[in-house]
């Protein structure tokens, strides 16, 4: 997510052969996970298997909230967003990660690679924003119940979904611009799987300082902000669940944050350690790198519906039903 990827933190170690001199190539190479090429189509099993999930999972949750009216509120609604902002991320990386393990078709358009690299940052964006919507909503039913319906209208929640899309396309613009402004000199080669902001940054032949600042504010102007309103919106949850009368009042209360409190930690908590690993593992192997990195960006589509059909009662009841008139 952002600019934690592991692209802008990975140290490029090519052999000299493949560091031609050249001026903006139309076309980069994806090596893949550098070193274990041979492994590839092993590698790609557990890839694919997250993928499947996430596609299954994400159109079951998508199918449910679309045609179930009782889902038809706020929280389901952006259930539904963040289902559709999975589906997309996953859909964005991983075709091509498995044309380059399953083919070793690697390379990739100059313009294809910016359009990914702008999808990937618009995308994890709008989770984050998602998870700052679904916050609010769960403030407002907790903290504020009898009104609601009134505050989390249809209109508003549709204005915020808005908000959320225009921040999030905004935000990511400047990612590919910047990145097209720059000379190509070094090489085409890139260590990774996906077209990462600073792995591509890197590859440049001048002074690439805005790309690494703009990079930076992404991560702490935007998803620190997401989480400092989250941390908020939740302490005075948890002020509203403590005033109340009895532990199982209390219990039943906040259980109906605890897919979205599950959530917010599958999407921040791997981005965290994938910021420590940076700051602190350099002696880490660079395949590593590259794989956390895949499974960093996949594991939240592949978790979230996951949690949601787990921990939601009206979606699993759902699904059981879905299943049982299957079989019968």
């Amino acid at each position: 997510m952002m600019d934690n990827q592991a692209g802008h933190l990975l140290p490029y170690s090519m052999s000299n052969s493949n560091t031609t001199d050249f001026t903006n190539p139309s076309t980069f190479i994806l090596m893949g996970v550098p070193g274990l090429e041979a492994a590839h189509v092993w590698i790609s099993i557990p890839f694919c298997t997250m993928y499947a999930i996430a596609v299954l999972g994400n159109f079951t949750i998508l199918f449910i909230v679309k045609t179930v009216p009782s889902l038809h509120g706020p929280m389901y609604y952006f259930l539904f967003m963040l289902a559709m902002t999975d589906l997309l991320v996953s859909m964005t990386i991983v075709p091509k990660m498995l044309a380059i393990y399953w083919f070793s078709s690697r390379e990739i358009d100059f313009s294809a690679c910016l359009t990914q690299m702008y999808f990937i940052h618009c995308f994890s964006v709008m989770e984050s924003g998602i998870f700052v919507a679904m916050a609010l909503d769960r403030y407002v039913a907790i903290c504020d119940p009898l009104r609601h319906s009134t505050i989390l209208t249809n209109s508003v929640v549709a204005k915020i979904g808005l908000a959320v899309m225009l921040r999030s396309g905004l935000l990511a613009l400047p990612f590919p611009l910047l990145v097209r402004q720059w000379p190509y000199c070094r090489t085409n080669f890139i260590p990774q799987l996906y077209c990462a902001h600073m792995a591509v940054v890197n590859l440049a032949c001048a002074n690439t300082r805005a790309s690494s600042y703009y990079g930076l504010f992404v991560v702490f102007c935007v998803i620190g902000l997401d989480v400092i309103f989250i941390a908020v919106s939740y302490t005075q949850i948890l002020r509203a669940v403590f005033s109340l009368p009895t532990k199982d009042a209390r219990l039943k209360t906040f259980g109906t944050c605890g897919s979205h409190l599950c959530a917010i930690l599958v999407f921040y908590i791997p981005n965290l350690f994938f910021s420590l690993m940076h700051r602190f593992g350099q002696n880490v192997p660079l395949h590593f790198h590259v794989l956390i990195a895949n499974v960093y960006l996949l594991m939240p589509p592949m978790l979230n519906p996951i949690i949601y059909g787990v921990r939601t009662k009206q979606i699993r009841d759902r699904l059981l039903r879905l299943f049982t008139h299957k079989w019968t």
